[in-house]
């Protein structure tokens, strides 16, 4: 009898073990492989354009995009990353005619892409700026097979602020970053930074990749944190080589010693609007906010560019 218990609990355990894993491997895939479609974002009703945004704003904004890609056609540059990896990344610089040594780095959006950026690279390059736009790991042109959702790309971030720092060593950077990039600059800012870097803007991201997760998990599929986080995350610290509950970017602005921008759309429901007070209330540093009311995710800049930009220069202003 206590060998057909030991068998038949033997059994069970390799059962929840083989449950365990598979539950984490469809999560980690529907997350973070970069090479599975995520069909998740088509039609996401959280990402749907808000009554915010006017058309014919939208409009003009896209046609100014489109004529600068024609006249301003950038350059490509590359690293290979510092880990075993050995990842080759990708960047499109944008150089200025303008002489002077200031820099900005723009960081786009989960699943999106340097190309995807076209708006900010063309706001900053027409205030003077240099402009450097990097494919984060799996996104773009870059090597990788999963989505950082910002931490290892913080890392990166690192080397592209050095390679800046090669080409004008006299160079004044601001980070900039957009939902997935905008959690990439703040965990970026726990690091220790260069002088050259004086300024970072952030626009809706999240407080950390386990929160976010967290709340795509209820939203998407009505489950709970655990055990299926923390099945994904035993996939994701063998796969992708970090821990989701470590990858936050709450932790790392209270590290922070560069001035911070926060932007967040109230209407925001995808990246929760209440993640802003979070990673604004954690950091030391010099900090403003803006809150621009209506906007949905990453859609701040359509509702109201006038008050956005306006904000974004002079915060920027105070620091370079």
């Amino acid at each position: 009898m206590k060998k057909k218990l030991i068998i038949i609990s033997t059994i069970l355990i390799v059962l929840l073990v083989i449950a365990y894993g598979g539950v984490g491997t469809y999560f980690y895939n529907f997350a973070l492989n970069a090479n599975d479609e995520k069909e998740f974002l088509e039609g996401n009703p959280h990402l749907e354009e808000s009554k915010a945004v006017m058309g014919h704003v939208a409009e003009a904004l896209e046609q100014a995009d489109d004529k600068f890609k024609q006249e301003y056609p950038p350059f490509a540059m590359s690293i290979i990353s510092n880990d075993k990896l050995e990842l080759k990344l990708h960047a499109d610089v944008y150089k200025n005619d303008e002489g002077n040594s200031k820099w900005a780095i723009v960081a786009h959006g989960y699943t999106s892409s340097a190309e995807g950026m076209t708006r900010w690279v063309r706001n900053f390059h027409e205030q003077g700026y240099n402009v450097l736009a990097p494919d984060l790991r799996g996104h773009g042109n870059s090597e990788g097979d999963y989505i950082g959702m910002g931490w290892h790309d913080r890392l990166d971030m690192l080397q592209w602020i050095d390679e800046i720092i090669k080409l004008d060593p006299d160079a004044e950077i601001v980070l900039f970053g957009i939902s997935m990039g905008g959690a990439t600059v703040m965990m970026t800012s726990g690091e220790e930074l260069p002088s050259n870097v004086k300024v970072i803007v952030e626009d809706c991201g999240y407080a950390s990749v386990s929160d976010v997760f967290i709340y795509q998990l209820d939203d998407l599929f009505g489950l709970p944190e655990f055990p299926v986080i923390n099945a994904a995350n035993t996939v994701t610290k063998i796969r992708a080589g970090y821990d989701l509950y470590e990858a936050s970017a709450v932790n790392q602005v209270a590290k922070s010693k560069t001035p911070i921008l926060f932007i967040h759309g109230d209407a925001d429901t995808f990246v929760p609007y209440e993640m802003l007070d979070e990673v604004y209330e954690e950091a030391p540093v010099e900090k403003d906010r803006l809150v621009i009311e209506g906007a949905g995710h990453g859609e701040a800049e359509k509702v109201n560019p006038a008050l956005y930009w306006n904000t974004i220069w002079s915060f920027i202003g105070k620091y370079m």
